[in-house]
């Protein structure tokens, strides 16, 4: 080991000793700033990471539609399903509706599926926590945890559900009475944008309820495992003849992804300044280390030590500062968000508001994605700003005269 990296890490942790209070203070602001960095930036991951997974699962990777109702879906279907790409193909039909149960209305998204082909697209069994899709039928639907909770409503329940068909009947002086409703299952996909708001029933009842005949809105498609989407939805598209267009979960969602690629840069950089302030922090220390030791390097350069060794034991030191800190800041870090869920339930108790963040992150847990690339960038650059930190201070030692160094007071 060279001499002077002996005693940069002698000088910043001295062995048997307490560490000196200004390396303390240098590795507590890095630790602070790589703390802040990985735990934000690995949170924004998570929720981008979450979205594209739950909203694949529970809507699928493609979407063909036109704008409008068209009935030969089952031929559509067939060609999609011939594709290598595709792993399974099912029709939708969707819209919204007044549900109430008692005097509680209640204005839901409402998906009619083939249930059947939807278990090939959604894993629906591992959703519905009451209940059995085995008891669906015409008469009957699936409610998401969020209105059954709103609504206090149980399996077997009985519910009136309104359409907007009924308008079209009062034009014509005729009265559509509501559709009585039996609730066969509740179910919970973890992402709240469906479960606070959604029911689910049979493809022909969605039909009725809008007069749709034998049309849907849609086919839901589902790829073969390591398909890629973008590439699958251009292949598809050129078995579709225009209005039919072959899109995917990105582009149905990419303003929620937008928002949050947004926020993570605007974040990075602002907690980037609790890394320049700890830098601030270890140069201090290092600019008093430098005026305690100036006979100390009087003694190095009459020994022999030359200019760019000395400086290099002090930039050293910032490099040992910053490395330390980072380290421990990872290893908190990761226990932290590891401990994500006791932490947050803690605070929503104590400041409230958890209803309110969970409808706009669309999470009913706080989500966590590692990037290695955004981990690997914030080690790099913390433990180079620690070490640029020492690199004015280092320069100032190397630069004193062994003569004037000896003198010093």
């Amino acid at each position: 080991m060279p001499w002077y990296l002996y005693i940069a890490i002698r000088h910043t942790f001295p062995k048997g000793k307490r560490w000196p209070f200004f390396t303390i203070m240098s590795v507590t602001g890095v630790v602070l700033g790589t703390m802040a960095l990985v735990v934000v930036l690995s949170v924004f991951n998570g929720f981008g990471h979450a979205i594209r997974e739950v909203v694949s699962e529970t809507t699928g990777d493609l979407k063909v539609m036109n704008g409008l109702i068209f009935e030969d879906y089952e031929d559509k279907i067939e060609t999609l399903k011939e594709s290598p790409l595709v792993h399974s193909a099912a029709p939708s039909a969707f819209g919204v509706v007044v549900l109430q149960a008692g005097n509680r209305p209640i204005f839901p998204q409402i998906q009619g599926v083939d249930i059947e082909e939807e278990r090939e697209i959604v894993p629906l069994d591992n959703y519905v926590y009451s209940g059995s899709l085995d008891e669906m039928d015409d008469d009957s639907i699936l409610i998401s945890s969020g209105i059954a909770n709103t609504l206090r409503i149980r399996v077997g329940d009985e519910v009136d559900i309104y359409t907007p068909l009924m308008i079209e009947h009062l034009k014509k002086d005729e009265i559509l009475l509501p559709r009585l409703m039996r609730v066969a299952g509740l179910f919970e996909t973890g992402f709240a944008k469906i479960d606070e708001n959604t029911i689910i029933s049979t493809l022909r009842t969605m039909q009725d309820l809008y007069g749709l005949g034998e049309g849907v809105h849609a086919i839901k498609v589902k790829l073969n495992d390591g398909v890629d989407a973008d590439s699958a939805a251009t292949e598809l598209q050129k078995s579709f003849e225009r209005p039919f267009r072959v899109s995917t979960w990105l582009e149905s969602n990419a303003e929620y992804l937008a928002i949050i690629q947004f926020e993570k840069r605007m974040m990075f950089f602002l907690l980037l300044i609790i890394v320049l302030v700890a830098s601030f922090s270890i140069a201090t220390s290092l600019f008093t280390s430098v005026v305690k030791k100036t006979r100390e390097i009087g003694l190095f350069a009459s020994m022999g030590a030359t200019s760019r060794q000395i400086t290099a034991c002090f930039c050293l030191q910032g490099f040992s500062v910053g490395l330390v800190g980072t380290a421990i800041g990872y290893a908190l870090s990761f226990a932290i968000l590891s401990m994500r869920d006791t932490i947050t339930n803690a605070l929503f108790w104590i400041i409230g508001g958890k209803e309110q963040t969970m409808q706009f992150y669309f999470f009913s847990r706080l989500p966590v994605h590692y990037d290695t690339f955004d981990l690997v960038t914030i080690a790099i650059l913390t433990v180079s700003v620690a070490t640029l930190a020492g690199l004015v201070p280092s320069i100032k030692a190397g630069m004193l005269k062994p003569v004037e160094a000896l003198r010093s007071e």
